[in-house]
């Protein structure tokens, strides 16, 4: 394979950063060669050049459906975006081939690509395609998804010429390298101890953090037991002041705002409990991980709960319904899987069976094959 220069689109959040990272890091592994196109006001401009790849600025902006007028500035800011594309690769080099990742930063480079002929991919992270990624749909080489149930969504939208491909979701190397060794040694873990972790994402799950909270004393009662608890920056307080722990229960609970190294909490742990956004689903396949998953129940079109059958269905997770967090249910799914380690491991062999440690693999080579497209 000769050496290719792919441009990728991804922004807004690290839902659709990280897994371009991931294919970035994939990419100049093989030798190919990667600059990336975003917003340097968003999270992009700062996780991007951190992570050492180039970084083409535009802007753009999203519209209003309850508002039409707004698609006219949208359209102007895309159609700005294109021209500081020209003019980037006028003086740099054409790519052979983009990919992008959801959200309207996508469209000015896929449109810049079929003004131009270059072939170009999309990849969804979630099992409900957005807006951007249905309309480029049309004229892309691949479209690659993280999970099967997404494909349904792009079968009328697709060309005639596009290939749909379930890649998985690409998770970056530091995660899903990680050692449990290193974890349990980053987060006071003893090797004896079954060790629960509970997420909520960036910004916590106040629903979630309660039922948990409300369980403190069933949880305690088992010896041997170790929680890491990320709560959410903003909820950090409330969590700490509703669990009150003594010091000797601080050695066992360790509540944490945020947690900056998920791949060695992952790797550490004998059970998560966690929402179901794209990214925790991901990562907690990649690193094959028993989980309970509580889907967030205002996400769009309910993708959370789709996202999650995905593990649910292959018997790699349990699914709570936000709504049924207070209820017996929740105690009893999850402390009949803390109490039993032989179930767990049988659900570690089910997502180990998904393959989603090799994702970043599988949608590294969609790219190269729509470099080849035209």
């Amino acid at each position: 394979m000769r050496e290719l220069y792919v441009a990728i689109a991804a922004g807004g959040t690290a839902g659709h950063i990280n897994p371009a990272l991931a294919l970035a890091e994939e990419l100049v592994s093989r030798g190919h060669q990667v600059t990336f196109v975003g917003q340097s006001h968003k999270l992009e401009g700062r996780l991007v050049p951190e992570a050492g790849y180039d970084f083409v600025d535009i802007r753009v902006t999203g519209f209003d459906r309850k508002r039409p007028w707004t698609m006219i500035g949208a359209l102007v800011r895309i159609r700005s975006a294109i021209g500081a594309l020209d003019r980037h690769f006028s003086q740099t080099r054409i790519p052979d081939v983009a990919i992008g990742f959801g959200a309207y930063v996508e469209l000015p480079l896929l449109r810049w690509c079929r003004k131009h002929e270059v072939p170009y991919a999309i990849h969804e992270q979630n099992s409900v395609p957005g807006l951007a990624n249905r309309t480029s749909a049309r004229d892309a080489s691949v479209v690659a998804v993280a999970l099967p149930g997404a494909c349904a969504a792009f079968e009328n939208v697709i060309g005639s010429n596009t290939s749909l491909v379930v890649t998985g979701n690409p998770v970056r190397r530091s995660v899903v390298q990680a050692s449990r060794s290193a974890g349990r040694k980053s987060f006071g873990v003893a090797d004896d101890q079954t060790l629960l972790l509970v997420f909520g994402g960036s910004l916590g799950a106040r629903n979630l953090n309660n039922a948990i909270a409300d369980l403190k004393d069933d949880l305690l009662a088992r010896k041997k037991l170790a929680i890491v608890h990320s709560t959410g920056e903003d909820l950090y307080d409330e969590v700490c002041a509703s669990l009150s722990l003594s010091d000797e229960e601080a050695l066992r609970w360790n509540v944490l705002p945020y947690i900056h190294n998920m791949g060695e909490a992952l790797a550490a742990a004998d059970l998560a409990v966690s929402r179901s956004g794209a990214s925790s689903i991901a990562e907690i396949a990649a690193l094959a991980v028993p989980s309970v998953l509580v889907p967030y129940p205002l996400a769009t079109a309910d993708h959370q709960t789709t996202n999650a059958k995905y593990l649910v269905d292959c018997g790699a997770a349990r699914l709570v319904p936000d709504d049924q967090l207070h209820d017996p249910v929740f105690r009893d799914t999850l402390l009949d899987l803390v109490d039993h380690a032989g179930v767990r491991e049988e659900m570690r062999e089910a997502v180990r069976g998904l393959a989603q440690d090799k994702a970043a693999s599988a949608l590294a080579d969609q790219v190269e094959v729509a470099a080849h497209a035209m």
